[in-house]
């Protein structure tokens, strides 16, 4: 047994399923799950983890001691995979966009404790982050480095994500009509779509863009799942509060109602955000009466103390 996999048996199980229970979906007849990927590790939480998973397995098979990825300022990206790294004794570095003033910040400084080196650059520089000749300078200028993707989307995450509708299988009692996810890259989107063609076809998967214009994001699920034609998936565009972080009086209101009323830690980035478009949809009586939905909770609470810093919530 591989020292990855010894640390999933002794730390991470499968994620609680967890019902809601709300006056509009009483209302509406409706039953919703919330799938509490939030929980699956005190540090290397969400989707972030489903998507790692597999990129560690595979840095370790080949005997790859470090770990590169790209990410903001801010980016649960880059606080799990320096997580990870910290946990599985690889060594990681981050190329970081912005100014380095920002190592500072709630994200960083803890991304720096866990032995993570950070790399700032600009946005120009950033930019290139895709492009071949770019990533093999970085190559050549770190050896024995995996390059994993910016939000961690590439195809050895979409395994790690199809887990979740296995899990689900085992847990509900009754068919999955609906599962949501926020969108940012795509990558638990196009898992969750791969895994519904392997699990269960008849779920409508569904990712709630969380930045604006982001259109382009249907054809990068086509290209990681050639055969998502085959199942009934819908990419909303239309509630991402005007874009990438940012929050709304309205998401804000909600997230901390939501929280209250639900005992479940949400942040209005990703799974906030996810959530509200979720109950504009039920006040539009988008579903059948009956209909059974799971919500994935992606995780990024470590997000909150940043938003708070910026006075953003």
């Amino acid at each position: 047994m591989g020292f990855i996999e010894k640390f999933l048996n002794e730390n991470i199980s499968h994620s609680p399923l967890q019902k809601i229970t709300h006056p509009l979906l009483t209302a509406r007849n409706l039953t919703l799950s919330i799938k509490r990927d939030d929980l699956l590790h005190p540090e290397i939480s969400g989707n972030k983890w489903r998507k790692l998973k597999y990129n560690l397995l595979h840095a370790e098979a080949n005997n790859i001691d470090q770990l590169l990825s790209f990410g903001g300022a801010y980016s649960n990206h880059i606080h799990a995979l320096s997580a990870a790294a910290y946990h599985l004794k690889f060594k990681a570095r981050g190329i970081i966009r912005g100014e380095e003033h920002y190592i500072k910040n709630p994200t960083l400084s803890q991304a720096k404790k866990w032995g993570m080196q950070l790399n700032f650059v600009d946005r120009k520089t950033y930019r290139l982050k895709t492009q071949s000749d770019f990533l093999e300078n970085l190559q050549l200028q770190f050896p024995n480095t995996f390059i994993i993707p910016e939000g961690g989307s590439n195809y050895l995450a979409i395994p790690g994500v199809e887990e979740v509708i296995a899990e689900l299988i085992t847990q509900s009692s009754e068919k999955i009509d609906h599962i949501f996810t926020a969108t940012g890259s795509a990558g638990t989107l196009s898992g969750l779509v791969s895994g519904a063609l392997k699990y269960s076809p008849t779920t409508q998967v569904h990712g709630i863009a969380v930045l604006k214009d982001a259109q382009y994001l249907a054809p990068i699920v086509s290209d990681f799942v050639p055969q998502s034609k085959q199942l009934n998936w819908h990419l909303h565009t239309q509630f991402h509060e005007g874009g990438y972080a940012k929050v709304s009086a309205d998401l804000s209101d909600f997230c901390i109602q939501f929280t209250q009323q639900t005992k479940v830690p949400i942040e209005p980035i990703y799974t906030g955000k996810m959530l509200y478009a979720l109950w504009q949809l039920i006040e539009q009586d988008y579903f059948v009466t009956g209909a059974n939905i799971v919500a994935l909770h992606t995780g990024g609470l470590q997000g909150l103390a940043g938003l708070k810093e910026q006075k953003k919530y």
